[in-house]
């Protein structure tokens, strides 16, 4: 099993970025349209419910904003790393 911080650093090379105390992983995805970005969020949730892990994150119209942090563990954790990963195959 790889080190998370490889992990982190490895979502970070491809777009996602840490926020100041790198606790949080923050991405923004943007579709051709409202009805792609829905349908993003939908198979993420689909995803989340089955990791039992939900992201923060908000649509506005084509763009959704994706927040992804443990709250249990006050941090990342693989879960963040397993989630951030879906939604970027998703995303394609």
């Amino acid at each position: 099993m790889s080190d998370l911080n490889d992990d982190v650093q490895e979502l970070v090379a491809n777009g996602w970025a840490l926020n100041a105390d790198s606790t949080r992983l923050e991405k923004e995805f943007v579709f051709a349209n409202f009805v792609a970005a829905f349908g993003f969020m939908t198979q993420a949730a689909i995803w989340a419910e089955k990791l039992n892990h939900h992201p923060e994150w908000s649509n506005v119209y084509k763009t959704v904003n994706v927040g992804l942090t443990t709250h249990d563990t006050g941090g990342l954790s693989e879960l963040d790393v397993k989630l951030a990963r879906k939604m970027d195959a998703i995303a394609g």
